[in-house]
């Protein structure tokens, strides 16, 4: 995957086997940086509660797609990497956005600068 911030916007463009694997049928996700509540690179937590529509989970390998729990609707896409992203939301369809990306610190930053200055 591909983050990229345009015009005030996150932008997450998903490669052909992560939208396969993820059972993602958009290509890209805009997501208003001003939609982003909260940032952090900790290690999300999972439950067993969780109801995956659609997706897929291979313990300890990939969880990709959409899962619902107590803390509402979240579409996570991590491997086994230990590099996390996540974007805490408002006003989107999703309540958390779940990634593993390179330069997750950075990205954390990145974010962080906007949500500071508005």
């Amino acid at each position: 995957m591909n983050l990229t911030l345009v015009n005030n916007n996150l932008q997450i463009e998903w490669e052909w086997h992560e939208q396969l694997l993820a059972f993602n049928i958009c290509k890209n996700l805009v997501i208003p940086l001003n939609h982003i509540t909260a940032v952090s690179t900790d290690q999300p937590v999972s439950s067993w509660s969780e109801i995956r529509n659609p997706g897929l989970v291979i313990p300890g390998i990939i969880k990709a797609g959409t899962y619902y729990s107590s803390r509402g609707k979240e579409f996570w896409y991590v491997t086994k990497d230990q590099d996390y992203l996540t974007l805490e939301l408002k006003d989107e369809s999703c309540q958390r956005i779940i990634l593993t990306i390179d330069a997750n610190q950075a990205w954390l930053e990145r974010i962080h600068q906007f949500i500071a200055g508005n």
